[in-house]
């Protein structure tokens, strides 16, 4: 088999675990709570992409990582990251914090399809030893990113139920 077609096989296979996963355990448990500790679970996931910087990281990945892909997802996954941090920091400030999770979510996932394809333009799946240590990151950690965006959008987009009532009766969202 082609290091091309490991590299695919390795990435489909990572998004298949990792829909099963969020099927069965996280997503369940994310639409059980509150709209804004939902997304501050997902945010706090996200708020480790700084570790995308390992992308132009010399003796991590190879020198020759075509750097129109490292450079991008490194800088890209730094900037979904922090706004991530800066939703988690805004928490008690709803307003506040609504808006940096759109953010870091639009940023977010427009950075993994940006590096998308510049990795298919650049030929990434037939270098991916040039990924070095940095494979395991494209490989487990991208799909379950890819994935908490959707299902971030989900959230998002979805109306919140009334269940709880208040002591004067009137129904209030959880």
């Amino acid at each position: 088999m082609s290091p091309a077609a490991i590299f695919q096989l390795h990435l489909l296979l990572g998004y298949v675990a990792w829909l099963l996963c969020i099927g069965v355990y996280g997503l369940p448990r994310l639409k059980s709570m509150d709209r804004a500790g939902a997304q501050r679970a997902v945010a706090t996931l996200h708020s480790f992409r700084f570790f995308g910087l390992v992308f132009i990281l010399p003796g991590v990945v190879g020198p020759d990582l075509p750097s129109g892909f490292a450079v991008t997802a490194a800088y890209g996954d730094l900037a979904a990251g922090l706004l991530a941090m800066l939703a988690l920091i805004s928490f008690r400030i709803r307003p506040l914090f609504s808006l940096f999770v759109v953010a870091f979510n639009l940023v977010g996932a427009g950075d993994l399809v940006i590096n998308y394809y510049h990795g298919a333009q650049s030929g990434l799946p037939a270098l991916a030893g040039q990924l070095g240590a940095a494979y395991v990151v494209v490989i487990v950690y991208v799909p379950l990113l890819m994935i908490t965006h959707m299902v971030a959008f989900y959230l998002l987009a979805a109306r919140q139920p009334m269940t709880a009532q208040t002591h004067r009766g009137e129904r209030v969202a959880n």
